[in-house]
């Protein structure tokens, strides 16, 4: 399954802990991750699947693929800015959100358009947002919604 992971791009030190342990724990379990290829949750979530030889998606606001933080395996330039998040959500089967504020309730937003279930790790407090304790709590969740 793919993952679209949204939040903070400016994390705190223990957001960047959970999201580095959620792509562990996906990459663990066969999945995909999918983000927004740049810094911050985007950047740890991929360094966590990259250890655990998870495959990695970024999909970048900009226009140049080599913007892309370095443990993204394939970067997709959309020169769109905060458009793109639509597509972050759009090709993820299911969304975990770390931390974040306007930009990740935007993702929100769209995964609930889109109907992809939603689990929240110390995520704001958004309709359809599954608040859960742990990364592996946060797969659980999207897997069993998506079975």
């Amino acid at each position: 399954m793919r993952v679209s992971v949204i939040g903070a791009s400016t994390p705190t030190e223990s957001g960047i802990d959970t999201a580095r342990e959620l792509g562990r724990v996906l990459g663990r379990r066969g999945h995909t991750v999918v983000c927004g290829g740049l810094g911050g949750v985007m950047e740890a979530v991929c360094e966590g699947a990259r250890d655990a030889d998870g495959h990695t998606i970024g999909i970048l606001p900009g226009e140049d693929r080599d913007a892309a933080n370095e443990y993204v395996e394939t970067a997709i330039a959309t020169g769109m800015g905060h458009a793109r998040n639509a597509l972050v959500v759009m090709n993820g089967d299911a969304a975990i959100a770390v931390e974040g504020s306007g930009g990740t309730l935007s993702e929100v937003g769209f995964a609930s358009v889109y109907d992809r279930p939603i689990a929240g790790l110390d995520a704001p407090d958004a309709p359809h947002v599954e608040a859960v304790e742990t990364p592996d709590g946060a797969v659980d969740y999207v897997e069993d919604a998506t079975s």
